[in-house]
């Protein structure tokens, strides 16, 4: 289907990508200042405790524990496009409210509860919408370039949107930055908007009598990843680390501020500079495996990731030593989650069948993302008792075991997407299933 120059093309160049793309930059722009501001309004005007960051953390990842049955229900529902814009507009309306309640000295901390609980369940409304949409503007031959120039954009991001989060937090105030968040909602969903490509509404498959419930749609998700040996390995790695990462994210910003004393606007510059790193691995990740393989890259991020952890834990010293030490962690900890992502979304990409994407989304969601409450929760327990620098040893620690699971897996002998061997059975051996 795809001619010999197709794959030199830039994606960038086909309009539904592009559009797409520019969504995708701008929402993740807003997500970097608001995931700054939103602790900071916390810690430094309602003076919340570690435990009471920890529960704001976890507030933002709870809805995931649902996204198996949103998955199964996101499969049924004929335009994609429509769940995707809707996810953003509800997001925007929902951060608006923050800015206004505090212009009115009615902010609380309840507030902020609520506000994270509800604009997480729409994130995973889009989130589990999302890989069905993705595969109708990418070639499967294209799914490693368009998650490097996705991921560059994320890591972007990374670089100037703590930097710009911490200045207007420091000019403006926290609540009146997160109304920059709420604009980069709307201009992704009428960017999405522009998308004219949209998947076929699926027709009903005749020879299986049996019912087809949101139950048992959502059990064939969960089926299909659990017995895939690539899927499962993946969920068991990324579940681990991204309960360990939480365990460190939900401190971070206390720690920062507090036990290392790093004022707002050199925090957003220290996580600024340091994700430079996301954007150089999201820029290398593609060529890195065409080097040393697609498996051995998604093992060497895994273990760089949550490896990076320790320069926070053990940071001190004069002020520029400590502020550097957090750039540099955030700096590898960027190149390592690149190396994982880019490389392992495209792997998962490449081996669920498009009737089942949502479902699978949804059911690797509900665990890999419903896990991240539990870790943000552990962090704030274990911050109070343990304290915060012995919490982050411990996460540094624990999301290193993340790579035990791919080892004995077939990930690391895969080279590239044409040659996934051992990965590819799982398809066969549940289409049916997932009817």
């Amino acid at each position: 289907m795809t001619g010999p120059a197709a794959p030199r093309r830039s994606l960038l160049r086909e309009p539904g990508f592009r559009s797409f793309f520019v969504a995708h930059t701008v929402s993740q722009f807003g997500d970097r200042i608001s995931e700054l501001a939103f602790p900071l309004l916390a810690v430094l005007v309602l003076d919340a405790t570690a435990a009471q960051v920890s529960v704001l953390t976890a507030l933002v990842w709870l809805p995931n524990l649902a996204a198996i049955f949103l998955g199964a229900w996101v499969d049924r529902q004929p335009n994609k496009k429509r769940l995707l814009v809707a996810a953003d507009l509800i997001r925007a309306a929902l951060l608006v409210t923050v800015p206004v309640a505090f212009a009115f000295d009615a902010g609380t901390l309840a507030q902020l509860y609520a506000v994270a609980f509800l604009t997480g369940a729409a994130s995973v409304l889009f989130n589990t919408t999302y890989p069905a949409f993705f595969v109708l503007l990418v070639d499967r031959s294209r799914y490693l370039d368009a998650n490097g120039a996705l991921s560059a954009s994320r890591s972007i991001s990374f670089i100037a949107g703590p930097a710009l989060g911490g200045a207007l937090v420091q000019a403006l105030t926290a609540p009146i930055t997160i109304l920059v968040d709420a604009a980069s909602f709307v201009v992704s969903a009428l960017s999405i908007g522009r998308v004219r490509r949209d998947p076929p509404a699926r027709t009903a498959e005749p020879d299986d009598p049996r019912p087809v419930t949101l139950w048992r749609q959502a059990r064939d998700g969960l089926a299909f990843t659990l017995r895939h040996p690539g899927l499962r390995a993946s969920l068991g790695c990324t579940t681990t680390v991204n309960y360990f990462s939480f365990v460190f994210n939900a401190l971070l910003v206390l720690f920062a501020s507090r036990t290392l004393g790093l004022p707002a606007g050199l925090l957003g510059l220290a996580l600024g500079a340091g994700a430079v790193g996301g954007l150089l691995g999201a820029v290398t990740a593609p060529r890195l495996s065409a080097r040393i393989g697609v498996g051995r890259s998604i093992v060497l991020g895994a273990v760089v990731f949550p490896a990076s952890i320790l320069l926070v834990a053990v940071a001190d010293g004069p002020l520029w030593s400590r502020a550097m030490l957090v750039g540099g962690a955030e700096f590898f900890s960027g190149i390592g989650v690149m190396l994982f992502d880019v490389n392992l979304n495209a792997l998962n990409a490449a081996v669920i069948p498009d009737g089942l994407r949502s479902r699978v989304s949804g059911a690797y969601s509900a665990v890999n993302y419903g896990i991240r409450p539990l870790g943000a929760l552990t962090g704030g327990v274990l911050g109070s008792w343990l304290g915060l620098r012995p919490t982050l040893w411990i996460a540094a620690i624990g999301g290193m075991l993340c790579v035990l699971w791919l080892l004995p897996s077939p990930i690391p002998a895969v080279r590239s997407l044409d040659q996934l061997d051992g990965l590819d059975h799982g398809r066969a051996d549940l289409t049916v299933a997932g009817r």
